[in-house]
């Protein structure tokens, strides 16, 4: 009995987890566009106050009347400033506002970090949007990871990969490693897939990949020719 009631209460969590995540993350991007469109909101209602001040109480006391339009104006402002930044009136404007912004220190950093990192994924460098697998965090386990820029090193001249390695659940946060580029294993995945493979913990995923690249066939190269090259049991040393 005290087996069947532990068993029932682990399926009921099982069942109810991957509701409760999406439930948390549909709210977490509710609650941000409404924060976003609050201010909007209330100028809204600035604006019909001197004609209707009823409804004006209303946008501004009904929560599910001002959360609702809170996101609706944000929506429609994504919607205005992608429509403006497809223009070439729009791109200058966005072009003005970051000249703008690049004479604040702080501000270009993390703008300009920021906007790089968006543009490789996004695919603004042809060599970035690459979904890889790298040896992480020690040989014989791998780890899927994004090339997000490509460089040399400086003594040898081998091409280097910085692959931004994103953790589970949570992609947003990750670590950035440097590998050689002819460690890494290319997978024909986008990175929407990539991104659902490590947002799903691994349980969205293809049937196969191929796990042992070019590393695993180096590092099995090295152990035959150490075997080759050790004395065997009953040679003279």
């Amino acid at each position: 009995m005290a087996y069947k009631t532990r068993r029932y209460i682990l399926t009921g969590v099982l069942t109810v987890i991957p509701i409760l995540v999406t439930v948390f993350v549909f709210r977490f991007f509710v609650d941000l566009l409404s924060d976003i469109g609050r201010p909007k909101v209330a100028l809204l209602a600035n604006g019909v106050r001197p004609f209707s001040p009823e409804l004006a109480r209303l946008i501004v006391e009904v929560p599910w009347l001002s959360s609702g339009l809170a996101i609706a104006l944000t929506l429609a402002l994504f919607y205005v400033l992608g429509w403006a930044t497809s223009r070439v009136v729009g791109r200058r404007i966005i072009h003005s506002l970051e000249r703008q912004l690049g004479r604040i220190p702080i501000v270009t950093t993390v703008y300009g970090a920021t906007k790089k990192l968006i543009d490789a994924f996004q695919g603004g460098d042809p060599r970035a949007q690459k979904v890889v697998l790298i040896e992480f965090p020690r040989p014989g386990m791998k780890t899927v990871g994004f090339v997000t820029h490509a460089m040399f090193d400086r003594a040898t001249g081998k091409e280097l990969s910085a692959v931004y390695v994103p953790t589970a659940p949570n992609p947003t946060s990750g670590y950035l490693e440097i590998v050689p580029s002819e460690d890494l294993i290319r997978l024909d995945w986008s990175v929407d897939e990539a991104m659902t493979f490590v947002v799903s913990g691994g349980v969205t995923a293809p049937p196969d990949i191929p796990f042992s690249g070019p590393t695993a066939v180096r590092s099995a190269r090295g152990d035959e020719a150490m075997r080759s090259a050790a004395p065997s049991d009953g040679a003279e040393p």
